[in-house]
């Protein structure tokens, strides 16, 4: 789930473009306004603005979108739930606001515009809306169980111009390649198979690496300009990962194969309840007694008959 906030001056041109009656579009909820056709709807909101003549920018417009793999979860009903909790969370209550789905795009949208002049004449504020909204849009994505996109998996790749091009099959590569990787060589090594490059910044005139670039052909980016997560310090940690979960595996197969053989003793989802020891007298390739520690006796209380 993601949000797009824009503000402008004039209802009239947002109120046309959301409710346009010649788009494949639904009102889904609306407050504090006549829908009986387009001019009662902007007058509506116009008339509510002119209680505030100190807001420059009244109109709000938030245009949230969803990714495809959501599709057959977001009816109507729950994307109107999930559009009045994020206006609640937003602070955008106690005004006039509507709520249309668009169906023009491959991905469920709706859009929101609402009166930033409440009921009551005052403000709704503005200050690190994206921040804020940004925030939120996670907190919904994971609330509402819905897909969490990067941003990146639904590009019509065919369409890609340069340097965005390249950008998006570094990316692609990026993600194919480190879950497979240990350690830095490795990836530049994999890397290098599909064309593309890895050279490191280094602090001044240490040798201490501080950043990582890829290349491909005539193009060269940052790692955290390719995505966020690309950063050398999320890399570097994602390939120390792979190799202490590739150190941990290999030590549980080895103890596996030992037991195997039948050169160790191991009895395994007991916590610990039995002590294993040779029995007195007996080599290590006799048979291994299970003795259980001693139960401690209760100690009673009072006078004994």
């Amino acid at each position: 789930m993601m949000a797009k906030i824009t503000q402008g001056s004039s209802f009239k041109g947002v109120v046309k473009y959301v409710i346009d009656e010649r788009k494949d579009m639904q009102i889904l909820a609306a407050d504090g306004l006549r829908l009986k056709n387009l001019n009662t709807v902007i007058d509506g909101f116009v008339t509510q603005a002119g209680m505030n003549g100190r807001v420059s920018k009244p109109v709000g417009h938030v245009s949230l979108d969803f990714s495809a793999q959501d599709k057959e979860k977001l009816s109507d009903k729950v994307m109107v739930r999930i559009a009045h909790d994020y206006m609640q969370r937003m602070g955008i209550t106690g005004t006039q606001y509507i709520i249309a789905r668009h169906f023009d795009k491959e991905h469920p949208h709706i859009h929101l515009v609402f009166n930033r002049v409440v009921n009551n004449g005052k403000t709704i504020s503005d200050s690190n809306d994206r921040y804020r909204s940004e925030k939120i849009c996670k907190e919904l994505t994971h609330k509402y169980g819905l897909y969490y996109s990067t941003g990146k998996e639904n590009v019509k790749q065919h369409r890609l111009k340069e340097p965005d091009k390249s950008r998006y099959e570094i990316y692609e590569a990026l993600k194919m390649v480190i879950p497979k990787c240990q350690n830095w060589k490795q990836l530049a090594r994999e890397l290098d198979k599909v064309g593309i490059k890895t050279e490191f910044k280094t602090k001044g005139n240490t040798s201490a690496v501080e950043g990582v670039k890829f290349r491909k052909g005539a193009y060269t980016f940052n790692g955290s300009k390719v995505d966020r997560m690309f950063s050398y310090s999320k890399i570097d940690y994602r390939l120390k990962q792979n190799a202490r979960q590739s150190m941990q595996q290999e030590q549980i197969q080895s103890r596996s194969a030992t037991v195997h053989n039948g050169t160790e003793p191991v009895v395994s989802g007991l916590g610990g309840l039995f002590d294993i020891r040779p029995a007195s007298g007996q080599d290590d390739n006799q048979e291994y007694l299970y003795r259980q520690p001693k139960k401690k006796k209760k100690r009673r209380y009072g006078r004994q008959m």
